[in-house]
């Protein structure tokens, strides 16, 4: 793919629905830099993709604090079956960019603050014709929930849920997935809690 195709066909999935358990209060509506974590990440996937999504059951914390408050624009996606986990708003959320038109989706976490639209960029390099999905890695682990995927790969990944499956780390092995070592490992970083917060903001 193109660089300068970058941001034609390509949504984004913003996955919300955690119930930020470590954290003790609901990481989306975390004060970034004056404004919710949800939002900042809503705004800088909104700087490549188009359309942005954001996966959270109405039962969430997420969307209970955040819907309807105006922030940038992105389209609720509340649909996940709950209990799936993660997995379960990917393929939800995937089969939802699919029926926008998009061919591929950016795929995130609302706790990655730190994410910046250069690893849209990098990651979208990783793109070829046979690849299902291009996540991110560094000298840790594999970062699913920072990658992109196309958009046809929803009903694999629906299908790993029907069985039980609750692993994001599953969707990798089920696709035909390309790993990419990002320039910058602290786009990858999680804030999970509250002395992640401290840490990042210190």
């Amino acid at each position: 793919m193109a660089q300068q195709d970058a941001g034609h066909g390509v949504a984004g999935i913003v996955l919300a629905g955690g119930r930020s358990r470590r954290m003790g209060r609901d990481k989306a509506a975390l004060d970034w830099d004056g404004e919710p974590m949800l939002a900042r990440v809503v705004r800088v996937v909104g700087e490549r993709c188009g359309p942005v999504f954001v996966v959270a059951t109405e039962e969430s914390a997420a969307y209970r604090s955040l819907y309807g408050s105006g922030g940038p624009e992105a389209r609720w996606v509340t649909g996940e079956t709950p209990g799936t986990g993660p997995l379960g708003g990917l393929a939800v959320g995937l089969s939802t960019a699919a029926e926008a038109g998009a061919e591929w989706a950016f795929v995130c976490a609302t706790d990655m603050p730190l994410i910046t639209p250069e690893l849209i960029d990098e990651l979208l390099r990783g793109v070829t014709p046979s690849t299902q999905a291009v996540i991110a890695t560094d000298a840790q682990r594999d970062h699913p929930m920072a990658g992109v995927y196309r958009t046809d790969a929803a009903g694999v990944i629906a299908d790993l849920t029907a069985g039980g499956e609750r692993r994001m780390l599953a969707a990798l092995d089920a696709l035909t997935t390309h790993r990419v070592t990002v320039s910058n490992p602290e786009w990858l970083i999680n804030v999970n809690a509250p002395e992640d917060l401290h840490r990042l903001h210190a």
